[in-house]
């Protein structure tokens, strides 16, 4: 079966990861969702985040990785975009096996 995967890169910081994780599972019912913190990234600006002992607020990369049927994977990016920044998400076919 043929699937589509979405992978959308964040910053904890934006705050923005708790209210797709709610969206994707209340009013999208995708199928799972795994959210993983990373230890460190940069972006676009070249910023690094990343979390040291000396740092006390963090501000970790958080990839939020989910899939479906594609026509559902087209509707869901239409209603993410409304929330993130489209360079801010991938997708990429993929099949269960």
């Amino acid at each position: 079966m043929n699937v589509t995967v979405v992978r959308i890169y964040l910053s904890e910081r934006a705050h923005k990861h708790e209210k797709i994780f709610r969206l994707l599972h209340d009013r999208e019912g995708v199928r799972g969702v795994t959210m993983f913190r990373g230890i460190s990234g940069f972006g676009h600006s070249g910023r690094i985040h990343g979390a040291s002992l000396l740092d006390l607020s963090l501000d970790l990369p958080v990839v939020i990785e989910f899939f479906d049927d594609p026509d559902k994977i087209e509707a869901v990016v239409a209603d993410l975009r409304q929330v993130v920044e489209p360079e801010h998400i991938l997708t990429f076919p993929a099949r269960l096996v």
